[in-house]
């Protein structure tokens, strides 16, 4: 028999494009569901119908998007993601799995855009009714490593992969500093193989359930 939580699990995967993060929240999501009742693989943005508009028009910007707009689309879609997936499925006490979340805008939008750290966290604290996860992933991988990547996925680069490598560093450097001083975050080499990695975000989980008694 799957086992029963006593309450929801907020885990956010966050890293640059090519890094492996999609495919870590995917396994990770698989794995946990083999052992737990309740799990939910989500993503940010788009899981929401509000949701995949703006992740269409993020993604493309065929329009010109100022960075504050940028940040307050993302932001937007945060706001209707927690209302309406995120916090009801805690509420449910499921392990939701989210494919980014607040620290991506605070690294895009504030290291690499240049928009003020401070209110970044802010205005997402706000849209995530102050709910943290409870336990934050970060997979680094070097801006070459993860260019290339990008190129052999043979699909169309969106905006933000087609910035440079400059712009790729301002995010690595960006993730580097504030998970680094996380109490809840953890820091995987984006460099092992997904079954290593998938190993190494289950056991964290678990590790993490245990501690907590719940």
């Amino acid at each position: 028999m799957k086992k029963l939580l006593k309450q929801g699990i907020l885990v956010a995967v966050e890293g640059i494009d090519g890094s492996g993060k999609s495919t870590l929240a995917k396994n990770l999501a698989n794995r946990l569901s083999e052992e737990y009742a309740s799990v939910l693989l989500t993503k940010e943005p788009g899981d929401t119908p509000l949701g995949i508009h703006l992740r269409k028009l993020l993604q493309t910007q065929d329009v010109a998007i100022y960075p504050k707009a940028e940040f307050l689309l993302f932001a937007a879609d945060r706001a209707n993601h927690f209302e309406f997936v995120v916090l009801p499925a805690l509420a449910q006490k499921t392990i939701v799995i989210s494919d980014r979340m607040g620290d991506s805008s605070v690294v895009y939008q504030g290291y690499a855009r240049g928009l003020d750290i401070d209110t970044i966290k802010t205005i997402n604290a706000w849209a995530m009714n102050n709910r943290e996860a409870d336990i934050v992933f970060y997979i680094r991988l070097t801006a070459e490593q993860a260019m290339q990547r990008l190129c052999q996925r043979n699909v169309p680069l969106t905006a933000f992969e087609k910035e440079g490598a400059d712009y790729v560093q301002k995010l690595i450097e960006g993730f580097d500093e504030i998970v680094s001083k996380r109490h809840n975050g953890t820091i995987l080499d984006g460099a092992q193989t997904p079954e290593q990695l998938t190993n190494q975000a289950v056991e964290k989980v678990n590790r993490w359930i245990q501690q907590h008694k719940i």
